[in-house]
């Protein structure tokens, strides 16, 4: 039912991801041509084209954000907790599934936006000469890969997975602070976003409060002498960024677990959608 519901939503937010994306890399083009032409012109009508294009361009990259993320809280919002709510939370299909089809396609939405940008800049930085020394220096990349001991590749390439690791639980750490706002505010009679928006500062100063009193704790009992910081233990420099990355992955895990927990809580138990 998970597929189901991903296929529902995929269909539905890429209805305005994908157009909005379109115009991002349609603007790349022109943006491209202002810079290598429009710009350096004694025109004055072109100079202005060529500003007004580049104007466009960052438009683009502002609003292709700015929609990913109002429309990963609008379909929360929309899906679940207005009058479509009625109708999605009779399904046979758990709220575990309904919250996690949300995560899914906000994170995977994210990361296609990301990818867009980087895209469209490379369109707008596109140059003849550059292609040239890109490829020139790629292969240069490959020859001195080669002769890079195992070690360093294997750990390379657990860096860069674990980064991966990293940034997509971040995005679903940042999806579930809004969704357990959202949950809790709608929890109450009336009034309902204006008590989301107190969820979410409340929630965020709680978890502000904890950490730090966390931190001054663990500092308090010498933790970090007498954990991986003891002078006793020699740590290798890789090592030492492999362990920072797990305590990273770990502290996201509980944060978006604690968010996670509020949200299913109150959609199952308090949600008022009357």
């Amino acid at each position: 039912m998970l597929r189901k519901l991903l296929k529902h939503e995929f269909r539905a937010t890429g209805r305005i991801m994908l157009p909005v994306i379109g115009i991002l890399l349609a603007t790349s083009v022109p943006a491209n041509l202002s810079l290598r032409y429009l710009l350096d012109s004694r025109t004055w009508f072109l100079s202005m084209l060529g500003i007004l294009m580049l104007t466009a361009f960052g438009f683009a990259i502002f609003g292709v954000c700015i929609v990913s993320f109002v429309l990963m809280i609008q379909r929360f919002y929309k899906n679940l907790l207005q009058d479509e709510g009625y109708v999605m939370l009779t399904l046979p299909v758990s709220i575990h599934q309904h919250v996690w089809s949300k995560l899914i396609v906000s994170s995977v939405w994210f990361i296609v936006t990301t990818l867009a940008v980087i895209l469209a800049s490379c369109i707008v930085a596109f140059d003849i000469d550059f292609i040239r020394y890109f490829f020139t220096g790629l292969g240069e990349l490959f020859q001195e890969l080669r002769k890079v001991q195992a070690y360093y590749a294997i750990n390379g390439t657990a860096i860069i997975i674990e980064l991966i690791v990293l940034v997509f639980l971040g995005l679903v750490s940042m999806c579930l602070q809004f969704y357990a706002a959202l949950a809790a505010g709608h929890s109450l009679p009336s009034h309902k976003m204006a008590w989301s928006v107190v969820w979410y500062f409340g929630l965020q100063f709680a978890f502000q409060i904890i950490a730090f009193s966390g931190i001054n704790i663990l500092d308090q009992v010498n933790f970090f002498y007498w954990g991986i910081f003891h002078p006793d233990i020699h740590l290798s420099a890789m090592a030492g960024i492999h362990i920072g990355m797990f305590l990273l992955i770990f502290a996201n895990v509980v944060y978006g677990a604690v968010f996670y927990g509020i949200t299913t809580f109150f959609l199952k138990k308090r949600l008022n959608l009357e």
